[in-house]
């Protein structure tokens, strides 16, 4: 699975709302955040992922990774 990376509490905090929602505006809102900000707060996540060798372009893959890493569980996504 490789190494995971550094990230912090604020960075995992974004990376949850950012998974379960339906867009980066609607995951900013959420966390009180500029749409800026939480761009600035993916691109260094993404960063971190590739400088650890998993890299995460997309959502789909930073979904990936937060899962390999137990940031988030599938039950996360459950509605009932």
């Amino acid at each position: 699975m490789g190494i995971r990376p550094p990230l912090s509490r604020r960075e995992i905090e974004v990376i949850r709302m950012w998974v379960q929602s339906e867009s980066k505006a609607a995951a900013a809102t959420t966390l009180g955040i500029s749409l800026g900000t939480m761009n600035t707060h993916l691109s260094r996540i993404r960063r971190k992922y590739m400088q650890a060798g998993r890299p995460a372009s997309d959502k789909a893959a930073l979904l990936v990774r937060a899962l390999q890493d137990q940031i988030i569980t599938l039950a996360a996504f459950d509605e009932g």
